[in-house]
């Protein structure tokens, strides 16, 4: 790589893109994502299928004979790609991030602190799983679609989310930190 080459990859990788840059550019791929798939940006309930498929392959009966899950989810055969944009949203949200932090030079695997540390993240994924299941869709449903839609539930989401990280970061500074 030349030395043209290595400033304009800087200019553009390495250093941290301002709040409004990174708002705009997720404004213009939800309004892609929404033109593409003809539904608004989810996350949560392609985890739910590859539960699923999960729990079939190892031997726990397949979905498609569970009458609920037919009916409440709409199960299909077809859960990886033929009929699931989620999973491959899912798959590109990943590898997206992935991409970001190693091309922003900030990809880093930490040690676990301590035991403590490692249940709080557990409980807090198990939480956020767990609700996430009972309000049938997740934080990015709820706000970034929602407001991306004009509506009401999508800001009162927005709020309720702000107070919940307040609260939350109080308590992680208080007994993690």
């Amino acid at each position: 790589m030349n030395m043209e080459d290595q400033k304009k990859f800087r200019k553009w990788f390495k250093p941290s893109w301002s709040y409004v840059t990174g708002a705009v550019l997720l404004s213009i791929l939800q309004v892609i994502t929404l033109i593409v798939t003809q539904e608004p940006l989810g996350i949560t309930s392609a985890f739910s299928y590859w539960a699923m498929r999960l729990q079939g392959f190892l031997g726990f009966g397949t979905p498609d004979h569970w009458a609920v899950v037919t009916q409440l989810m709409g199960f299909r055969e077809a859960l990886w790609f033929e009929e699931n944009l989620v999973t491959l949203r899912n798959l590109g949200i990943i590898l997206g991030a992935l991409l970001s932090a190693l091309l922003a030079s900030q990809f880093r695997l930490k040690k676990i602190k301590s035991g403590k540390q490692l249940m709080a993240a557990a409980l807090g994924g198990l939480l956020m799983g767990y609700g996430s299941s009972i309000a049938s869709g997740c934080n990015i449903g709820a706000f970034f679609s929602g407001i991306g839609s004009m509506s009401l539930s999508g800001w009162v989401f927005g709020l309720f989310l702000f107070v919940g990280a307040l609260i939350g970061g109080k308590l992680l500074l208080r007994f993690l930190i």
